[in-house]
């Protein structure tokens, strides 16, 4: 049974009993405690905390999953992997142990094939409700049931859902190890099963805060390691999902796999990370220094360090990405639909990354060599490999526990926290959610979902179902009240998909409210945050909604407009651009995005005009409703970062652009006006952001350039058209001018170093000084320049001149290198005098600069300078 056949019949056997088959989430989670989905039950988790009302009661998945707790193990056992898919049912407040152990057993059995005499199963040690079941319903012998503490506790890693665990196990027989079961020996006996019993809800801490409030079943097993017990393979490596992959890094080392225990290490470690990235990549993950990004990267780096241990010197990475696309594009179509960005972004990675590693393994390999016999791997030297070679400080301590070498793992946090020093901004503004969040819940609850009737109109009359104030549901507010409101429905936009909330009043018989903003606290309700201006307000009034309209319009054109660049970025720039984050708001718009190098000024001048013809298209915009599959299905983009749900909301923006978006928009794009990029700039490794105005705000700024303009004409006694003619000629000028000053200057100079040594005195070891006030210098570059000249003339020779500029005291010293080989230090000389005006120097030899705030002091301060000279007895 190959992995098609197993997923098929997992689906088909909980089909059958009524369960909702749902298609896998993103890798991406939209739960911000999670950098990367990695369980099945991460899209349930708002139905199984009661955040959301599920809209169904059961439901099966095969979900994409991302760990890479456990990375360094992956390649080195036969069962680690960083991607995998996981079989899951679910029950949302439906059934519970009395029917998820027996329908697990049956599909185990029946289902998959396996032979109930070489099955084990555990339970918690404390859970005799699920061990009574397996013993008086499904009818397993008692002394195959065999109780756990931790190991049969489940949770996801994190604060959420958690509880006992019950699992079915595989004798693969007494050839692998000892009799007795899970208890004596894991090797031997391998998990097929796993049978989650969701009761409780644990904070960060692990601490169980309560019950849930509804008990949940999520079931399943990884796809792979399932596969492979049912193949009789002796690692995930040899199941038909991953296998393939594995053989092209074969093919192209030319080494086959078996041969060499090291090589295969690799070759595994290079097939399992190719099909972890491709995914991550496809589901918008990008390769950067943070977060998710940072793990992805992480994950190319490593692969193709192990394709240059494998002596494979071309690229590698695209070439395994479509292997892993053939093999797997049938189960997952959005592999297809982005293979040509994936290879791009893998392919520039890869590159990048063997410079680093060229650069990187050269300095270990010195460090190494430094090393005597115990030595640790000093902090400083690991931190600079990753500073200033970007070398990652895993691959460090993976490389060195493969020469046997321990990592100073202290010293280099100890670099980086002296480094960087900042903390992290906040994910999310949680001000106000511990008081606040349980009186959204009671609201929700007791209204059910409000109605949102702005896409059709910017007023409306609607209920008061719910007012907060103080983090505490109340009945009313009076005037000065700082309030939440909420209402059976409304046309103001909740802040969502990058939007901004919608401003304008709320109204009704001597009340009136102005909001200020508008959030959606929970799913369903639309809060309205403002302050009672006038009179007082209760639940039960009926009011008038009214949103700032002309507001509303600047938002509508600069969201559109955001879709018009998305598409035209991907035009210009290529598909792997992917949007990852973006404001609009109704002046302006801020868009982030993928991409590995700064946009061109060419490219720019692309992107806004293919923008602009959209807009004079005049093309309408279209907003429709479909389900989430067929929008997959035809290519809809999805925005980064957005939940949705099995209906979903498509924006058509003319002929190019569609997107899932629930944000409002113009009903035609002429309605957008014009598009101006105003900037263009980084914002972290591989991403760039994008700011601009459409509309009356483009309009705007593109008059105050044409002013801009207009006086820089003026200034410069031309039309504007010949402005860069006529500032390109004034520059040349001025490169004259400053020629032929720096020829006068250097002819002052030379006089007055002709007049200056005059001054010089006899050093006691022999060689002159000169210790003499210059304030005829242009500025302290110049009075440096002046003192090596003499320095010159008079060589061997100790020169300090000092000047004041602008109030302020500038000295400089320079020493022949003769004395200097004699042990006379600029900086010795300088650094005494510099004291006097109340400034410091540093430790140069040759030439030392010094600047004090008091230039009354300069004549004092080359006296003392003088006397250190005289007395040097050198």
């Amino acid at each position: 049974m190959d992995t098609a056949a197993i997923r098929k019949t997992f689906l088909d056997f909980f089909a059958a009993r009524e369960h909702r088959i749902v298609g896998s989430s993103s890798l991406i989670p939209v739960d911000p405690s999670l950098l990367l989905t990695t369980a099945g039950m991460v899209q349930f988790k708002p139905y199984m905390v009661g955040e959301e009302a599920p809209p169904y009661p059961r439901a099966a998945s095969v979900q994409k999953c991302a760990r890479t707790t456990d990375i360094e193990n992956v390649g080195v056992t036969a069962r680690h992997l960083t991607f995998f898919e996981m079989l899951g049912n679910f029950s949302l407040g439906d059934y519970f142990k009395d029917q998820a152990i027996p329908w697990a057993w049956e599909l185990v059995t029946d289902g998959f094939g396996f032979d109930p005499e070489h099955l084990w199963v555990t339970v918690h040690v404390d859970d005799d409700e699920a061990a009574a079941i397996w013993i008086d319903s499904v009818g397993v012998a008692p002394d195959r049931v065999q109780r756990f503490d931790e190991d049969n506790f489940w949770s996801m890693g994190a604060a959420g859902p958690c509880g006992p665990c019950s699992e079915i196990f595989y004798d693969k027989g007494a050839s692998f190890g000892s009799d007795g079961g899970p208890a004596v020996d894991d090797e031997r006996y391998v998990e097929v099963w796993n049978l989650v019993f969701m009761q409780y809800l644990r904070d960060d801490d692990g601490n169980i805060l309560g019950d849930l409030p509804q008990r949940n079943i999520d079931t399943g097993a990884g796809l792979e390691r399932l596969a492979a017990v049912i193949g009789g393979h002796a690692s995930v490596f040899e199941v038909d999902s991953i296998r393939p992959v594995l053989a092209v890094g074969e093919r192209t080392a030319g080494i086959a796999y078996g041969d060499d225990a090291k090589a295969d290490m690799s070759l595994r470690i290079l097939a399992e990370h190719a099909r972890s990235a491709t995914f991550l990549i496809t589901d918008g993950v990008f390769p950067t220094n943070e977060d998710r990004g940072y793990v992805l990267r992480r994950i190319i780096r490593r692969a193709v360090r192990h394709a240059w241990l494998l002596g494979i010197e071309d690229e590698i990475m695209p070439v395994l990405a479509d292997e892993v696309v053939g093999v797997l594009g049938g189960a997952y179509p959005e592999l297809e639909r982005g293979q040509d960005a994936t290879k791009e972004i893998l392919a520039n990675e890869e590159a990048r990354f063997r410079q680093t590693l060229k650069s990187g393994l050269t300095q270990l390999d010195a460090a190494f060599g430094d090393l005597g016999d115990g030595d640790r791997l000093p902090g400083p030297v690991v931190f600079k490999l990753h500073d200033t070679f970007g070398f990652p400080v895993e691959l460090t301590r993976e490389i060195s526990t493969e020469r046997g070498v321990d990592v100073d793992l202290e010293g280099f946090a100890a670099e980086m926290d002296a480094q960087q020093r900042r903390a992290r901004a906040a994910r999310h503004d949680d001000q106000g959610a511990t008081g606040a969040e349980g009186a959204y819940r009671d609201i929700a609850d007791a209204t059910g979902a409000e109605a949102f009737v702005g896409y059709e109109t910017t007023s409306d009359f609607a209920t008061v179902v719910g007012i907060v104030a103080g983090g505490r549901a109340v009945e009313s507010a009076r005037e000065g009240t700082d309030v939440v409101v909420f209402c059976d429905r409304t046309p103001f936009y909740a802040e969502a998909g990058g939007q901004v909330g919608d401003t304008g009043a709320i109204s009704g018989d001597h009340v009136r409210i102005d909001v200020l903003d508008t959030q959606a606290p929970r799913s369903g309700l639309i809060g309205h945050i403002g302050s009672v201006v006038e009179g007082v307000l209760h639940v039960g009034d009926e009011v008038r909604l009214d949103v700032d309209a002309e507001r509303r319009r600047g938002i509508r054109r600069h969201h559109t407009a955001t879709h018009l660049l998305h598409w035209s970025l991907r035009e210009v720039l290529g598909e792997h651009v992917r949007q990852q984050g973006s404001l609009v708001e109704a002046d302006r718009l801020r868009f982030d995005f993928s991409h590995y190098q700064p946009v061109t000024p060419d490219e720019l001048r692309r992107i806004e005009d293919l923008a602009n013809a959209e807009v004079l298209s005049a093309e309408p915009v279209a907003n429709y409703e479909t389900t989430k599959a067929e929008a997959d299905a035809a290519g809809v983009i999805a925005f980064f970062g957005e939940k949705y749900g099995d209906r979903v909301r498509v924006l058509e923006a003319g002929r190019h652009s569609r997107e899932l978006c629930g944000g409002t928009h113009v009903s035609n794009l002429g309605e957008i006006g014009p598009i101006v990029v105003v900037s263009e700039s980084s914002i972290g490794s591989n991403l760039r952001r994008i700011e601009a105005l459409a509309g009356p705000g483009a309009y705007a700024w593109l008059q105050s350039r044409r002013s801009l303009l207009g006086d820089a004409a003026a200034m410069l006694h031309t039309t504007a058209d010949e402005v860069p003619r006529a500032v390109e000629k004034r520059l040349g000028e001025l490169d004259e001018a400053h020629k032929e000053l720096r020829g006068a200057q250097a002819k002052l100079a030379s006089s007055a170093a002709a007049e200056l040594v005059a001054d010089a005195f006899d050093l006691p070891g022999g060689g002159q000084a000169l210790v003499v006030r210059h304030d005829a210098a242009a500025n302290p570059k110049e009075l440096q320049r002046l003192a090596t000249d003499l320095r010159q003339r008079l060589r061997p020779a100790a020169v300090v001149l000092g000047a004041a500029f602008g109030g302020k005291a500038s000295l400089v010293g320079a020493v022949s290198k003769e004395l200097q080989d004699r042990g006379l230090s600029a900086a010795d000389v300088v650094r005494p005098a510099a004291a006097v005006v109340g400034g410091g120097t540093g430790k140069n030899a040759d030439v030392a600069m010094a600047g004090g705030r008091d230039g009354t002091r300069v004549d004092e301060a080359l006296e003392v300078a003088r006397t250190t000279l005289a007395g040097w007895a050198g």
